[in-house]
Formats: C-alpha cells, sequence, structure tokens
C-alpha cells in the first residue's frame, strides 16, 4: 500500500495563493487561457475538469506546467481497477499535480489507483466523496439512506485505508473529515460562494472564510471568478478572504 502524502509533501503552506485553486471550466484551450492571462499572475492553481481535458488533452496540462502554475485535474475516475490504473499512468507523464478518482469505486479500484500513483512524476491522488450537487435526496434517489456526511466520512475512510492521501468533500463535511481524518489528509473543498452568489447547480456550499475556517486544505473557485467581470479583482478578493480566515488544517 503507498504512504499517504502529506500536506507537506505537496509543497502546499499557509499562503493564500496556495490554498485557491481556480476551475478552468471552459469548452477549449484558447478559453482557458485567456482567463489565465486575465487573472494577471494573482492565481498559482487551475483545475481543468472533464469537459476541457476532452478539448485539450495533456497538451493543456504541459502549457500550463510550462507557465510555472500547478495543475489539478479533476477527471473523477471511477471503472474497474486495471482501467483506472491505467489511466492514472496515461496522465502521469502530462505533470498534474493532483488527480481525482471516485471512492465510489471502490476498495480494489481505490487501492489500484494509489499503487499506480507510486510510479515517478505520478500525480497525488484525491477521492471524491459526495459531489457538492448532490444533496440527502439526490443521495436517496441512488439508494443511499445515509446523510452526506455520513456517506462522505464513509467514503473518505475507505479512500484513506487504501492508500488515498486526499478527499474532495463539501465545506458541509469538512470539519467532520478533518476531525476524523487528522491534520495530514489534504482536503479539498468546492461550491465555494459569496453571500450574494448565485449557487448553480451547487447544493451544499460556503463561503471561503468558512470553508477554510472548518478544515479545508484547498478551494476549488469557479463561476464566482470565471464570470466577473474583472476576475483578477474577483481572484484577489478571496485571497484576502482565505487570508483572514487563517488556516486551522495546518495547526
Amino acid at each position: 500500500m503507498s504512504a499517504i502524502p502529506s500536506i507537506s509533501s505537496l509543497s502546499l503552506s499557509s499562503s493564500a495563493k496556495s490554498r485557491l485553486i481556480v476551475a478552468l471550466d471552459y469548452p477549449s484551450a484558447p478559453a482557458a487561457l485567456e482567463l489565465v492571462d486575465r487573472l494577471e499572475g494573482s492565481c498559482l492553481w487551475f483545475k481543468v475538469g472533464l469537459e476541457l481535458y476532452y478539448a485539450a488533452g495533456n497538451g493543456l496540462i504541459e502549457t500550463l506546467r510550462g507557465r510555472g502554475l500547478e495543475v489539478f485535474l479533476d477527471l473523477k475516475l471511477h471503472d474497474i481497477p486495471n482501467t483506472v490504473a491505467g489511466a492514472i499512468g496515461s496522465v502521469t507523464q502530462a505533470g498534474a499535480s493532483l488527480l481525482t478518482v471516485h471512492a465510489g469505486g471502490g476498495a480494489a479500484m481505490l487501492a489500484a489507483a494509489a499503487e499506480a500513483a507510486l510510479r515517478p512524476g505520478a500525480p497525488r491522488l484525491l477521492a471524491v466523496t459526495v459531489l457538492t450537487s448532490m444533496d440527502a435526496g439526490e443521495l436517496r434517489g441512488v439508494g443511499v439512506m445515509d446523510t452526506p456526511q455520513d456517506q462522505v466520512l464513509r467514503l473518505a475512510r475507505l479512500a484513506k485505508s487504501c492508500g488515498i492521501g486526499g478527499m474532495v468533500c463539501s465545506a458541509e463535511e469538512v470539519g467532520t473529515v478533518r476531525s476524523e481524518l487528522g491534520t495530514e489528509v489534504v482536503l479539498v473543498t468546492p461550491g465555494i460562494r459569496s453571500n450574494g452568489d448565485a449557487i448553480g447547480d451547487q447544493r451544499r456550499v460556503a463561503s471561503a472564510g468558512e470553508a477554510i475556517q472548518r478544515g479545508a486544505s484547498m478551494l476549488v473557485v469557479g463561476r464566482p471568478i470565471t464570470q466577473a467581470k474583472d476576475p483578477a479583482a474577483a481572484a484577489n478578493s478571496l485571497l484576502a478572504e482565505i487570508d483572514r480566515a487563517g488556516d486551522p488544517a495546518l495547526h
């Protein structure tokens, strides 16, 4: 079983810039890179999800890395163990620092993913627990009768036991997961919205400050930055909020 990576092994610090991941939810590389340019160097981390990865592939990751930026590759891999392990091998040389797999894939898949991530140059793995677009009603629709918090904690425990050292969970569960799994796990929290922001297709949301205070290591922010009239100003406002909140996850 692989060793569980710590926060320090991901070169994270208490600086706000190392905590904010901007979601490049665009259909093409030119559109994504235009947003990167508009941020004027204020952000270090960028998320490449399914839509953009299918359009631009590893080439975009290499471009971002060439600019000195860090990449969170959010593919949410979920398949039979051998296929997931092979997929991790296929993206390893592109240079992403973080890669997601679905915790719901089960113990055998998670263990195979952790083993594949031992290869030199492989990204650190994050296990996606329960999507922030799902609430208790959505979970019941797929046969899960527990609350989102109970399901998140169950899957986080499973992932950690299989050698996955990071989780993706909403701000509603991050405090419980942090308390249960300790300071060494990396907890990435999407669904960040400020007061007055439209929540869109998200269900379990919180502000940047709230998420950090509850124990989040890193935050993923999309539309509040990408749809802002001034993305750089929006990003800097969030960075200031993160700074004010401090970082309990490192204390």
